[in-house]
């Protein structure tokens, strides 16, 4: 009987006491046929989570509200100032009606953009306050025609304007009207001032994303467990891919409204880049007005707080409240910092508490020692402003603005900011009368047919088939826009 022996059957020589390179088992290589070797590994199936929480997603939905919208654009009324003050320009020192001053009004106490001169609200028999650097004098309206920017006044107590010197410097007065002065037996007043309107505007923008896995890989299972943040877990890797798209789309439409700046309607690429015609080419602009860009138009900056030392961090805090005094004298506010400026907090604080000792500041712990291991501050109370400080992740994280601070020159960067706590009353002018709403809050397009909040659905072949594509295709897609009511209470750390 002819036998014919397989070409295969696994023979290997007897087994022989070696120390060889060959008795160890190298996964990686091609030689060792990966899983075709024969001792079973011992397998950490679960992704290790070596980032953190990596969302930074929360932030507007922990300061402020979200409302729904209708309309390609969003606008508001806020209240401009009660009293009138004003720059101006000492045009004669010794001139005018009756030969007191004379005065040349230039722009309003903050410089706003939408400001005519020519239309002041300063008024014959009106009193005033008028400084320069060198001194104060009280004076009275002896002429303000309609239409003209010019101011006649009569000092009180001395024959003119001479002690302020400045003639002729831009911008070198300030004025403040702070009542009038009439005879008896006269007629009133024939001029009135009217409130300026003050009106903004912003447009929401449309934000998408996409993933995609084919069938026979929504069919295959792994052998790495997936973990996200958001809870999905599983042994199929398209779960983890599809949570990170996600996850990161939302993260985009908070980074959007943080970093989003309006694009300028005039530049053609703008307008070719929307691809708009018609009635809707008038909003043809790409971009929306974001937190940091609404600062910097209608708040404040500063490039204080630096932790050169304590005393001068601690004057440049100080600074910034009699800002604060100037605008809206809100009395809560919230900072939101990056991590150095945070610490620049904590030690401008600790050094000036009696507490202090060999670096630990204990004295507002009850004098507790162990109660001071913990130096990150919350809260603290400064003059008549409370602040509630919080390390904010999204200027921390090399991944997303921290990079971009470390990249940036010298007040380039972003530091934190100030926000005001609580609500402002403003005009809404679609429900046509004034409404208490957080000084931020997010806009989203909503409507009984479409809610575009945060909007996804599946198209393909794979699950409930919507086409014949094998493939599942996950859209998103969201339409949004912020609303920053009151930016002169805000400011930004450069």
């Amino acid at each position: 009987m002819a036998l014919t022996a397989g070409g295969n059957l696994n023979s290997v020589p007897a087994p022989q006491k070696q120390t060889l390179s060959t008795n160890y088992i190298d996964f990686t290589a091609q030689a060792t046929a990966g899983w075709a070797q024969q001792y079973m590994p011992d397998l950490m199936a679960q992704e290790s989570e070596v980032f953190g929480p990596r969302t930074i997603s929360g932030f507007l939905a922990s300061v402020g509200a979200e409302e729904p919208m209708m309309s390609d654009q969003v606008i508001w009324s806020e209240q401009s100032r009660l009293h009138l003050s004003y720059r101006a320009t000492l045009t004669d020192l010794n001139g005018g009606t009756l030969t007191g001053g004379r005065i040349t009004i230039t722009q309003d106490i903050d410089n706003t953009a939408n400001f005519t001169a020519t239309n002041h609200g300063i008024r014959v028999g009106d009193t005033l306050l008028i400084a320069t650097s060198n001194g104060v004098l009280k004076a009275y309206v002896e002429a303000a025609t309609a239409g003209s920017a010019v101011v006649d006044v009569a000092p009180y107590g001395v024959a003119n304007l001479t002690a302020l010197g400045n003639e002729g410097v831009a911008n070198a007065v300030t004025v403040l009207v702070y009542g009038s002065e009439f005879a008896k037996a006269t007629n009133g007043r024939t001029e009135a001032n009217e409130p300026d309107f003050q009106s903004f505007s912003n447009k929401p923008i449309i934000l998408k994303d996409y993933y995609e896995i084919s069938g026979s890989d929504a069919g295959a299972i792994g052998w790495v467990e997936t973990s996200s943040e958001d809870g999905t877990a599983g042994y199929m890797w398209y779960v983890k891919a599809e949570s990170e798209t996600r996850m990161r789309f939302a993260d985009y439409l908070e980074m959007s409204l943080l970093e989003s700046e309006e694009g300028t309607p005039a530049v053609d690429f703008v307008d070719n880049a929307l691809a708009l015609t018609g009635a809707d080419s008038a909003l043809a602009r790409t971009g929306t007005q974001g937190l940091f860009d609404a600062i910097e138009t209608r708040g404040n900056t500063t490039n204080g707080i630096t932790g050169t030392s304590a005393t001068v961090d601690f004057a440049e805090f100080d600074t910034i409240l009699a800002e604060f005094d100037r605008q809206g004298a809100i009395e809560e506010y919230m900072i939101f910092c990056d991590r150095s400026t945070s610490l620049n907090l904590d030690d401008m604080l600790a050094s000036m508490n009696a507490g202090y000792n060999g670096g630990t500041s204990y004295g507002v712990f009850q004098n507790s020692e162990q109660m001071a291991l913990n130096l990150g501050f919350m809260g603290f109370r400064r003059g008549s402003y409370d602040f509630y400080k919080s390390d904010f992740r999204y200027l921390n994280d090399k991944a997303t603005r921290g990079s971009i601070n470390e990249a940036a020159g010298a007040g380039n960067g972003i530091r934190g900011m100030f926000i005001p706590a609580g609500v402002s009353t403003v005009y809404d002018q679609l429900l046509g009368k004034n409404m208490m709403r957080p000084f931020l809050h997010v806009r989203y397009r909503v409507s009984t047919m479409e809610d575009r909040y945060m909007k996804t659905w599946v198209t393909g072949g794979v699950g409930a088939a919507t086409s014949s594509l094998d493939a599942m295709q996950l859209h998103y897609l969201s339409e949004r826009c912020l609303i920053t009511q009151g930016a002169n209470n805000f400011m930004l750390l450069r």
